[in-house]
């Protein structure tokens, strides 16, 4: 299994265009190769290098999907309807949606999660990461990650 970008190779940097120095849009994303008995896939992107890569004091999520149709390869740039049956989490601006890295200080890691499960899980009324983890236990029967970095221009 492999999920991978058009914008930005595995750790390779991502275009400002994806962050809070440009549109702030979601990237495109592809997968394939998902397991025989998938049911749904959930996606997590999230920065473990939050604030300062050279001291992290905590893992900054950026995004939460989960109940993607298992039947679904891809998500479009700057996507803005959810394919059917998908639901969102909260991220740690408090909110639904794509948050774009915006790094305070110096070259984090961008992880782009994507976890492939043998059901479809109940509506989790907008969860966090953690919450989402939770109901994932005991249901993961695949996973691959995609890994960019980005740091601030300006």
């Amino acid at each position: 299994m492999r999920i991978t970008s058009t914008a930005f190779s595995h750790q390779g940097a991502i275009p400002t265009l994806y962050t809070c120095e440009g549109k702030d849009i979601s990237p495109p994303l592809e997968w394939r190769d998902i397991p025989a008995g998938a049911k749904s896939l959930a996606l997590i992107v999230d920065d473990p290098d939050a604030p300062d890569p050279a001291a992290p004091k905590m893992t900054w999520v950026h995004w939460v999907l989960y109940n993607l149709p298992a039947t679904n390869g891809w998500l479009p740039e700057g996507m803005k309807t959810l394919p059917d049956g998908t639901m969102e989490g909260v991220n740690d601006w408090r909110r639904t949606g794509y948050g774009g890295p915006c790094p305070p200080i110096g070259r984090h890691r961008y992880f782009h999660k994507l976890y492939v499960l043998d059901t479809v899980l109940a509506d989790l009324k907008q969860p966090t990461k953690a919450k989402l983890e939770e109901a994932m236990q005991g249901h993961i029967i695949g996973e691959a990650q995609l890994m960019g970095t980005y740091q601030k221009g300006r």
